[in-house]
C-alpha cells in the first residue's frame, strides 16, 4: 500500500525520514509532494524509489493513507483539492492540532484522526499523540499505531486535551532546549566554562535526566529529592528557582492555549464551522 505525505517542511520531512529510517516504510511506498517541489525532490534523490509528484490529487488518488502535514491556514486548500479523490477507505491523518477531527469528518467522506509528532520521532524516541475520528475501527487504530510506534511511543489522547499535551510531547524539546541553553549560557559567563564543554555536559545531562524518568522508574518529583540534600548546594539553588519561576510555567502555557485558540477560529472561518468549542 502507498502511503503518502502531502508537504515536506521540517515535520513532514521527521516523518519521512524517521519511517524509512526505522524500517516501517520503503522509500517505494512513499508518495510525496509539496507546494515547492523541489523540497520533495530533494527527499527523492536522498531515498530513491521514493516517489515526488506535482500535485496533492495524485496523492490522493494513489494512496491509501495520507499524512496532511501543512500550516493550519492551508488545511483548507488542502482538503478541498484531494476530496474529489478519497474513498471512504482512504484515511487522512493531520499533523496540526488546530485542524480539529470536526473540520476532517464535516469535510472528507473517508476516515480521519491526528497524529501530533515531535522533533524525538526523528530519533526514534518520544511520544506521539494519537487522536481518532468516529470513522476510525479499533483496527484501523491498530494499525495506524504500529506505524507511528515504530519512530516513538502513540498515546492516545482526547481532541480537548491536544493542546497542553502537545506543549508537553511536541513543544516540551524546545522549551527544554532553551533551559539547557541557559544554563550553558551561565555556566560560561559565571565560570568561564567552554560553549562546547558546557554543552555536551548538558547534553548528556538531559539524556540520562530523560533515561532516570522512564527505564529509572523515577517520577520527577522523586528525582528532585534523591538528588537534593537538605541544606545543601541543590537545595539552595531549587529554592531560587521556586521563587523566580512560581508562575512562568502556568503563564507559558496560557501563552501557547491563547495562540491555538486564535488558530482554531481562524480554521473555523475557513471550514464555515462557527464559534470554536471543545
Amino acid at each position: 500500500m502507498k502511503i503518502g505525505f502531502i508537504g515536506t517542511g521540517s515535520m513532514g520531512t521527521v516523518l519521512i525520514e524517521s519511517f524509512i529510517r526505522s524500517g516501517a516504510l520503503q522509500p517505494s511506498s512513499v508518495i510525496a509532494s509539496n507546494r515547492s517541489k523541489h523540497k520533495a525532490d530533494l527527499l527523492a534523490a536522498k531515498y530513491p524509489g521514493l516517489l515526488a509528484v506535482d500535485s496533492n490529487r495524485q496523492v490522493a488518488a494513489t494512496c491509501g493513507t495520507i499524512f496532511i502535514c501543512v500550516r493550519p491556514l492551508v488545511f483548507k486548500q488542502v482538503v478541498d483539492e484531494i476530496k474529489p479523490y478519497v474513498t471512504p477507505d482512504t484515511t487522512v491523518i493531520s499533523i496540526t492540532s488546530p485542524v480539529l477531527l470536526r473540520h476532517l469528518e464535516s469535510s472528507l467522506p473517508c476516515k480521519v484522526a491526528k497524529v501530533i509528532p515531535s522533533i524525538t520521532n526523528g530519533v526514534l524516541s518520544g511520544a506521539a499523540l494519537c487522536i481518532y475520528g468516529e470513522r476510525m475501527s479499533e483496527e484501523d487504530r491498530g494499525s495506524l499505531e504500529w506505524l507511528v510506534g515504530m519512530i516513538g511511543k502513540p498515546v492516545r489522547v482526547s481532541e480537548q486535551h491536544t493542546r497542553v499535551t502537545s506543549d508537553i510531547s511536541s513543544c516540551g524539546p524546545a522549551f527544554l532546549a532553551y533551559f539547557v541553553q541557559k544554563l550553558v549560557d551561565a555556566a560560561v559567563h559565571v565560570a568561564g566554562l567552554p560553549q562546547e564543554e558546557a554543552t555536551r555536559l548538558a547534553s548528556e545531562m538531559v539524556l540520562g535526566t530523560g533515561k532516570l524518568l522512564t527505564a529509572g522508574g523515577y517520577t520527577p518529583e522523586s528525582l528532585r529529592q534523591r538528588v537534593a540534600v537538605p541544606g545543601g548546594i541543590i537545595e539552595a539553588g531549587l529554592e531560587l528557582m521556586e521563587r523566580e519561576l512560581d508562575t512562568t510555567f502556568i503563564r507559558l502555557l496560557e501563552a501557547t492555549h491563547a495562540k491555538y485558540d486564535e488558530d482554531v477560529e481562524k480554521v473555523d472561518q475557513q471550514f464555515g464551522s462557527g464559534t470554536h468549542t471543545q
